[in-house]
């Protein structure tokens, strides 16, 4: 044993290709360890309610609808979000959220995500009218019914449609769901008038001020009127609604049920936010060593080719250069 140690000793290079080729096989083993680790899984949910077609957003200096804006962040969003993170893309009308499908992990499903976001259309919705405050009830109702937890990004111009009063509006006290939930609020702060499209989004007109407007009687708060309301075309410019973001009512909703909100005029603002959100769930995954095994032994092995001394090796090296050049400048014969 000593004599075998003495000769491992003298005989360097043998010794690291010796343990390289042992961790080179410990590495075909696959080990891990267990280690805890955040996910981050989020639902995030587009506004697409009528008024998300008033074009009064920017982009590149060039004027957008708040559908296009919205999509925008979207795919921005996305865009940073790091592998490992899952996403679920919902869809807010009348008085409830629909996902499109349980949070799915962004990297493997990039493209699919990407295309779901493309095709968001105001066409998709099945309700007339916007209904914010009812819709927190129903969307955390269908964030329990997912497989695992997930955190809320929901994007809206704060639009209530028709107005709320007192027997319309949700009482939000105990709500449970909300905390730590984002309210990222789209539209502009001057008044636009809401485009009426028809099923080939072609323009017909502008919603007239009176399809806002407080229904008669209990009609307004009777379940099977819920989506229904008022559909004339504004007959002159002072008659159209004129729809502006309602930053001070998000405000408030977000205070009501624990949330944080963010205007969604910049990405950045909106991203800090999400950072801010803390992750869906903890849990144990295995880490793989077996490229950090793999890459000390290709270290070792190349080690095993190096000098012992490599810099007093590179120093004698330059020294005897330096003797030879001077022997030779000795020696070499003189011009005439």
């Amino acid at each position: 044993m000593k004599k075998l140690f003495n000769y491992l000793r003298h005989r360097r290079d043998i010794t690291l290709l010796s343990i390289a080729l042992v961790l080179l096989i410990i590495a075909l083993f696959k080990p891990t360890i267990p280690i805890k680790r955040n996910i981050y899984s989020y639902m995030l949910v587009a506004d697409i309610s009528q008024s998300m077609n008033v074009v009064d957003m920017q982009l590149n200096g060039k004027p957008v609808s708040r559908m296009q804006y919205q999509q925008h962040l979207l795919h921005r969003i996305i865009g940073e979000m790091p592998c490992g993170t899952q996403v679920s893309i919902g869809l807010f009308a009348g008085v409830s959220v629909a996902a499109l499908y349980t949070p799915i992990e962004v990297c493997q499903n990039f493209a699919a995500i990407e295309d779901t976001i493309d095709h968001l259309d105001w066409r998709n919705g099945w309700s007339g009218n916007s209904r914010v405050r009812e819709s927190m009830v129903t969307l955390a109702k269908l964030i329990r019914s997912f497989p695992e937890p997930a955190q809320v990004v929901y994007f809206s111009d704060g639009e209530e449609t028709p107005k709320l009063h007192i027997f319309n509006t949700r009482d939000l006290t105990g709500f449970q769901g909300g905390k730590d939930w984002l309210l990222v609020g789209i539209g502009g702060d001057k008044g636009t008038a809401i485009p009426k499209l028809d099923e080939k989004n072609q323009l017909i007109g502008y919603w007239s001020a009176e399809s806002f407007a407080m229904q008669p009687g209990v009609a307004q708060i009777a379940q099977e009127n819920i989506g229904a309301r008022e559909d004339s075309v504004a007959s002159s410019e002072s008659d159209r609604y004129m729809s502006r973001l309602d930053e001070k009512y998000l405000i408030s909703v977000a205070k009501e049920i624990s949330a944080n909100y963010v205007n969604g005029n910049s990405l950045q603002n909106i991203l800090a936010a999400m950072k801010k959100q803390p992750p869906a769930r903890h849990e144990k995954a295995a880490f793989d060593l077996k490229w950090i095994i793999a890459g000390i032994a290709g270290l070792l092995f190349l080690a095993a080719y190096l000098p012992k001394h490599p810099i007093k090796e590179s120093h004698e090296m330059l020294k005897g250069f330096m003797a030879r050049r001077k022997r030779q400048s000795l020696v070499a014969p003189k011009s005439s």
